[in-house]
């Protein structure tokens, strides 16, 4: 590929937002060409304002450009595609004034993910949701396009259970997250509450598990989507681990399975990202881990690069009836659950409609 697609990066400071610049540093289609943050940096380099905590040197390449402004009417046309790790409080304005103008928006923001003709994506689970794009821009004028990524721990639960669903079929299911602190951004949870101690609240993020997993794991059935009629039950909680939220999940089935049946189809799920090869994807979407004390977030958070999932600990979960079957999933926050999947998202939305 000689011209790359040129892409934006809002809020490019925070986390998440480093996180898409460690990505799409050398990703072979896109180039990062505008990095917005707080109108109080604007002008300045960077390099000169972000505090960059990733494992990898931040890329000299990026940390040369200078910090642009978020306000939708100074984002330059010649921009394709606009990653948001905006703070939901200013999100939901300049998304949609940026989808007004003809943008394609991906972002990490909670608001509207629950919008009927917005796709909530997670690419191996639910790609076809990507079809609503074209009902969006004509049921709300646009020229532009909004597609969501999930809340970090419904994207590494949905992932999880996708398999299942298409193989037995899901009735119920029992989450309990442990959730890494980088999940409440850069300065979302002070020391003083998180060192030696377990918070067993996450302000609506039990909803935001229940609420997005019914309609990534729904239906698309002409211009809208059938929930999933799944019960869902989500405890959430914040450890202090940097990176890697651990969720442990006990699933009623709609038929009884063998626990080796289960770890087959999970261990073979593949999707379309996989058949198309997208960058991002990763070859095993789902690895599974058969040692007693696996997954943990030290040794398992970047397998795939991050992508993946890694599963743990199947067993029956008898008593709570002969169809309850009990894992331990393990995902990469702010890769699999956040910049990551949005870049995925990206790649898959570009190749479905042949622009690129």
């Amino acid at each position: 590929m000689v011209d790359k697609i040129k892409v934006a990066v809002l809020g490019s400071t925070g986390l998440v937002g480093q996180r898409f610049i460690q990505i799409l540093s050398d990703h072979p289609w896109f180039e990062v060409v505008y990095v917005a943050a707080s109108e109080a940096n604007v002008g300045r380099k960077y390099g000169d304002v972000v505090t960059w905590l990733m494992e990898t040197p931040l890329p000299e390449n990026i940390s040369e450009l200078e910090i642009q402004s978020s306000r939708p009417e100074l984002i330059p046309r010649n921009i394709d595609i606009v990653f948001s790790a905006l703070p939901s409080e200013v999100a939901l304005q300049i998304e949609l004034k940026l989808a007004k103008r003809g943008f394609i928006v991906v972002s990490n923001s909670s608001p509207l993910r629950l919008e009927p003709d917005i796709p909530l994506i997670n690419p191996e689970v639910n790609w076809d949701h990507l079809k609503l794009v074209e009902h969006q821009r004509k049921n709300r004028a646009w020229n532009g396009v909004i597609i969501k990524n999930p809340n970090c721990t419904t994207a590494i639960l949905t992932l999880s259970l996708k398999p299942l669903l298409d193989a037995f079929g899901i009735k119920r299911v029992i989450v309990c997250t442990l959730q890494a602190v980088s999940g409440a951004g850069l300065k979302g949870v002070p020391s003083m509450l998180i060192i030696d101690n377990v918070v067993p609240f996450i302000k609506k993020e039990e909803e935001k598990v229940e609420n997005e997993s019914k309609k990534i794991l729904g239906k698309l059935e002409g211009n809208n989507i059938t929930l999933a009629p799944i019960s869902i039950s989500a405890i959430t909680t914040r450890v202090p681990v940097l990176d890697g939220h651990l969720e442990l999940v006990h699933v009623e089935l709609s038929r009884e399975a063998e626990v080796g049946d289960v770890i087959n189809v999970m261990s073979k799920f593949k999707s379309l990202p996989q058949e198309l090869s997208l960058p991002t994807a990763p070859t095993k979407p789902i690895v599974i881990r058969f040692e007693e004390d696996r997954p943990q977030p030290r040794l398992d958070k970047y397998a795939e690069k991050g992508m993946s999932v890694v599963v743990g600990r199947v067993k029956r979960a008898d008593g709570l009836g002969r169809n309850w079957i009990k894992y331990v999933v393990l995902g990469h926050n702010t890769i699999r659950g956040a910049a990551g999947i949005a870049i995925l998202i990206a790649e898959l939305y570009m190749k479905l409609n042949n622009l690129i």
